[in-house]
């Protein structure tokens, strides 16, 4: 009796494709409890650095705050904290293991607090998620905060983990399109994506040597964001895709490797923020990535007002110039001002804030709505420009 012929290699990889591009299901965001003003954040900082003595350093510091455009930020440290933790001011003294204990204790609490409201939102048990993505700047441990993460959501043994360390502020976007190609390659696949970051590991006090190292203490906080990507989500109708990830794409601009460092030192998280070399390269190569990244997609280039934008804010300055180099009309980077005004730079995290707050934006005023594809864009160490283009299916356009 003949036996049936088996199927090919091209057979079986055509059913382990999904039907239809990735799409955003739902998004959630979560932040500590401690929040800090920013005009009282010069007079708190100096305060728990045992730092007031340095007057003209704090003068400078304030002028960064300000010039920050941002209104509070949220932290898991709190000054308690800091007074049971003096070694964490002084960059010169060991303190990283006491730094990363904090950060694996707590990271996974505040991830699953972003992932718990994603997943509510998106309507179907954690248990249906089949692949989990988890970035950090915070963490050195295995098993990590992936793991961690898993058991408190309650996802299953088989979930397939994938964990994303110092990516810097690209790591939103870098982590997002990962789940892009898993969501596209994996029939059926579910992908929870979490970024979360604890500045913990990289607070220290001021040093008169080093003013520039005040930049992240004036920028950066904490927080975690949670995005569900799953392709075939036409043949789902408990689920409402919000966006679909047309493409992805990474460019590293060659001969910028000290424009924008991270590294874990025996003091913490260190690194390095060149402002006034950083903000031109991204001027400079911006246009250029949106046109490769755009070109293959769509046949051609939009006009950029006629696109809305999910870009990562960045450091000071950096919208300004993305505004300027673009042409861009008032209001196109609303939502990544919005996010710094109200959080400050959350690294990886941040991306997802600014398309959880374009998302709002996009269901609650007419004007963004007539907006049918747009970008996200994350920038990172490298120097790294991460380009998405991404379509509203809730648009007034059909996604077919």
């Amino acid at each position: 009796m003949a036996s049936n012929p088996l199927p090919t290699v091209y057979e079986i990889r055509r059913s382990q494709r999904a039907d239809g591009p990735a799409a955003v299901l739902s998004i959630g965001t979560a932040n500590p409890a401690n929040c800090v003003r920013q005009e009282e954040y010069p007079d708190y900082y100096f305060r728990v650095t045992k730092s007031q003595h340095l007057t003209e350093l704090k003068q400078k510091f304030q002028t960064m705050c300000e010039m920050a455009r941002t209104e509070k930020r949220y932290f898991h440290h709190t000054e308690q904290l800091l007074d049971e933790h003096q070694d964490f001011l002084c960059r010169g003294k060991p303190s990283l293991d006491a730094r990363l204990a904090i950060a694996a204790a707590a990271a996974p609490e505040l991830a699953e607090s972003a992932a718990s409201k994603a997943i509510a939102k998106w309507g179907r048990p954690a248990t249906d998620i089949t692949h989990l993505i988890v970035s950090t700047n915070s963490g050195a441990h295995a098993p990590g905060i992936g793991l961690r993460l898993a058991s408190l959501l309650g996802l299953r043994a088989s979930v397939c983990h994938t964990m994303l360390h110092l990516n810097g502020c690209s790591a939103g976007s870098a982590s997002l399109r990962l789940a892009k190609d898993m969501a596209e390659n994996n029939r059926g696949a579910r992908v929870l994506v979490v970024c979360v970051e604890l500045t913990v590991v990289s607070f220290r006090g001021p040093e008169e040597a080093c003013p520039h190292m005040l930049i992240p203490q004036a920028f950066f906080g904490d927080g975690a964001g949670a995005v569900i990507i799953g392709a075939d989500h036409a043949a789902h109708d408990d689920e409402s895709p919000l966006f679909e990830i047309v493409s992805a794409s990474q460019t590293v601009v060659p001969g910028t490797d000290a424009v924008l460092t991270m590294q874990l030192t025996e003091s913490g998280l260190n690194g390095d923020v060149i402002t006034r070399d950083l903000v031109p390269l991204a001027a400079k190569y911006i246009e250029g990535c949106l046109t490769d990244a755009l070109l293959q997609p769509l046949g051609g280039c939009p006009n950029w007002n006629d696109l809305f934008w999910v870009v990562h804010p960045g450091v000071l300055g950096l919208l300004d110039r993305i505004d300027g180099a673009l042409g861009l009309e008032p209001g196109k980077l609303a939502a990544s001002r919005t996010v710094v005004r109200d959080y400050g730079n959350m690294l990886g995290a941040t991306v997802i804030f600014v398309l959880d707050e374009q998302r709002r934006r996009m269901e609650e005023d007419d004007a963004e709505t007539g907006c049918e594809w747009g970008v996200m864009m994350g920038f990172g160490p490298g120097f790294t420009i991460e380009t998405m283009v991404l379509h509203a299916v809730a648009s007034k356009a059909s996604s077919t």
